[in-house]
């Protein structure tokens, strides 16, 4: 179900569904996400992140907040970003470390695909929310073409009601398990709770997924 319409977009604005109403808001969306930390995004779940350097993916990064943090641990991370304005304060904001940017959305991630890289670790923090259910089967296939041997998947489901401007569905957290088993992804973490930001009508999900052996 879809819980609001994202109003109409302007001559040269994004095409990316999932975008609108990212790009005007793009400078106080940078001070609300740089405000959260990765730790926090991820508690409880920081002793299934690899402890050696792997090669990292963070899909629709934002400001790159978490792209940052994986970095700093010495991983090789690429992030992708559709957002050119969210995408140009993470390029300001994390200009010190070594991150690559990539203007590619999902659900077919098509630009991304072609290069046939793998990835040991994959994010997508309040991400999947955006797609509509033909999209979210397109971009399990995507994640699971993805994701190497071994690899893992980390993701956060929003559920709540949708600001204005936003284009936002109601995910649950089963319907992505058994959507991403059916690509070879099983779920070995699944877990509730609160709003980082206080917001009492918002929840999240969190999920880890591993690729099947």
């Amino acid at each position: 179900m879809q819980a609001s319409n994202p109003s109409p977009q302007s001559p040269g604005a994004s095409t990316v569904p999932g975008t609108a109403g990212y790009g005007e808001r793009a400078a106080e969306l940078a001070t609300q996400y740089e405000s959260i930390t990765f730790e926090q995004v991820y508690r409880g779940l920081h002793h299934l992140f690899p402890s050696s350097p792997v090669v990292a993916l963070d899909i629709g990064a934002g400001t790159g907040r978490d792209a940052a943090a994986l970095a700093r641990r010495g991983h090789r991370v690429t992030a992708v970003e559709p957002t050119a304005e969210l995408r140009a304060a993470g390029q300001r904001l994390h200009a010190s470390l070594d991150i690559q940017w990539i203007d590619d959305h999902l659900p077919e991630l098509r630009l991304l695909r072609e290069t046939s890289r793998r990835f040991d670790l994959i994010l997508l923090t309040a991400v999947w929310m955006h797609l509509d259910e033909a999209e979210r089967a397109t971009a399990m296939q995507a994640l699971a073409t993805l994701t190497a041997d071994q690899g893992r998947i980390f993701m956060s489901l929003r559920h709540g009601p949708v600001p204005e401007g936003r284009r936002m569905f109601d995910v649950s957290a089963q319907e992505t398990v058994r959507l991403a088993a059916r690509h070879g992804l099983l779920c070995d973490h699944l877990g509730e709770r609160d709003d980082t930001l206080g917001r009492r009508d918002i929840r999240w999900s969190i999920l880890s997924l591993h690729r099947a052996t």
